[in-house]
């Protein structure tokens, strides 16, 4: 019985990453253009940069291209918040279902709903691009094989265009609608909380979740788009920095560091720098996994960053992304700088009291010797069937390793290039390491790395290949064993 909802637990865990995961994969690959929109809006708008420390005449360049002045509405800022962002993550989301065909045909229906309202519609994106793929992706199966040759591109090109129309109209008058509506709720809401002091609460959703790998999906797939709509009205919004703000993880790692044992205490100094400098948030999870009950101290210090960034009415003008301190700064609104500082340092100290205090400021026992200690749930130890073990019975050489996370940059960077390092230093100049989101994986790779809390949907992704999970993508000592066992495989010595 206990297997059986256990199994239950697990499958509903990989279902909500998945769809978050699929949410936050319309946002992510897109974030570069948010960054933009929000320098161009941060330099050019009229109370941008350029404005307040060298006031310009309306009819000037900054002007037009901030679209104030003689030129309002017709500038940069405008139109790229109405029409790029939300036709790009339409698009995004339709490929991601049905190839460039699909992704064009998401494009087209994304920009009826934009068009039929006049709030960003990055809510009604997210739908209609999707369905504008996958109902495309649907209606191909209806003829596919029974085209004459000669007249596929004439079938494929006006049925993609009739369709794509049908769907543009659809959402002007039908999604457009109800999208606006919620969007609406979604933002009386945000702003309810805000008025009520009850905003910090979300912390106890968040840094949970966040620690579950659904960090992307809750900041590019929730955040991103209510904060943007709301930065579109006010300047700027707290909500890019719910879960952006490295400060919390900060405060962990800083607790490890002085009050930490053996590996967990030797590896925080490097995972803080990383997680701090590099934004990559996913390295102090492995510290709270080690320890279930760590997870009070960072629902502490993400209330405190919070609570004090609307304190001091702090907001980003778009997405801090990565959660670095430095884009962080650079997305920050003009009067913003004195708050986010003491946010981060305030969450940091509050994260850091409150996690000291559960590690008994070091003078607990059994708090795991080494970071390999979160590794509860791996098969066996070295010496008994393991998933490294695989390697040992496999018939082929190995000349391709991936490291897969939920986002394809950030850990599974860092853990490639952690063992790329180690192969190279082994003399195994044949073997490629790469990374790549779990999202695109394709059962093409020899052997599969991955955090344990990522492995089954990997290994759903990925059949064919041997797959390693791992608690700490810094140091795990399952690296070497990787070494040792490609070098094995492929007959070198």
């Amino acid at each position: 019985m206990t297997t059986e909802v256990t199994a239950k637990q697990g499958s509903a865990r990989v279902a909500v990453q998945r769809f978050g995961t699929f949410l936050s994969n319309m946002v992510l690959p897109n974030i570069a253009a948010f960054i933009a929109w929000g320098l161009i809006t941060a330099i050019f708008i009229k109370a941008g940069w350029i404005n307040v420390l060298a006031p310009q005449p309306d009819n000037g360049w900054v002007a037009a291209l901030g679209g104030w002045g003689e030129f309002d509405g017709k500038g940069i800022v405008g139109p790229t918040i109405t029409y790029l962002l939300p036709i790009l993550i339409g698009y995004t989301g339709g490929k991601a279902i049905h190839g460039v065909r699909g992704g064009v045909v998401g494009a087209i229906a994304t920009i009826g709903v934009i068009t039929g309202t006049s709030i960003p519609m990055f809510m009604g994106a997210m739908i209609m691009g999707p369905l504008g793929g996958w109902s495309m992706k649907k209606l191909d199966a209806l003829w596919d094989g029974k085209v004459k040759p000669g007249f596929e591109m004439l079938v494929d090109n006006f049925s993609a265009g009739i369709w794509g129309g049908i769907l543009a109209v659809f959402g002007f008058f039908v999604m457009s609608p109800i999208v606006s509506t919620v969007s609406k709720a979604a933002g009386d809401a945000v702003g309810w909380l805000v008025n009520t002091g009850l905003l910090p609460l979300t912390s106890i959703l968040i840094e949970p979740a966040k620690i579950l790998f659904l960090n992307n999906a809750i900041n590019h797939g929730i955040l991103t788009p209510l904060g943007t709509q709301q930065a579109v009205e006010s300047g700027k919004s707290v909500l890019f920095l719910l879960e952006a703000n490295p400060g919390p993880g900060l405060g962990l790692l800083l607790a490890f560091m002085f009050f930490g044992k053996g590996a967990a205490k030797a590896s925080a100094p490097g995972a803080a720098i990383i997680h701090f400098l590099g934004g990559i948030h996913e390295i102090y999870f492995p510290f709270v996994l080690m320890k279930p009950i760590l997870v009070l101290a960072m629902i502490a210090g993400g209330m405190t960053g919070v609570f004090t960034n609307v304190l001091f009415g702090v907001g980003l003008r778009a997405p801090a992304a990565p959660g670095s301190v430095f884009a962080v700064y650079l997305s920050a609104a003009s009067d913003s700088y004195l708050g986010v500082t003491v946010s981060m340092l305030a969450s940091a100290a509050v994260t850091m009291l409150v996690a000291a205090v559960l590690l008994g400021f070091g003078k607990k026992t059994g708090d795991a010797d080494e970071l390999a200690a979160a590794t509860a749930e791996m098969e066996a130890l070295k010496g008994k069937k393991s998933s490294v073990a695989g390697l040992l019975t496999r018939t082929g050489m190995i000349s391709s390793i991936v490291f897969a996370c939920d986002a394809g940059m950030g850990s599974s960077a860092m853990g490639a290039s952690v063992l790329r390092k180690k192969i190279k230093d082994a003399g195994l100049a044949d073997v490629t390491v790469v990374n790549k989101a779990i999202a695109n994986l394709e059962d093409d790779f020899d052997l599969v790395v991955t955090h344990r809390d990522l492995a089954e949907r990997a290994a759903a992704k990925t059949p064919s290949a041997v797959h390693v999970s791992v608690a700490n993508f810094i140091g795990a000592p399952e690296y070497d064993e990787v070494v040792e066992m490609v070098k094995a495989a492929n007959g070198a010595h």
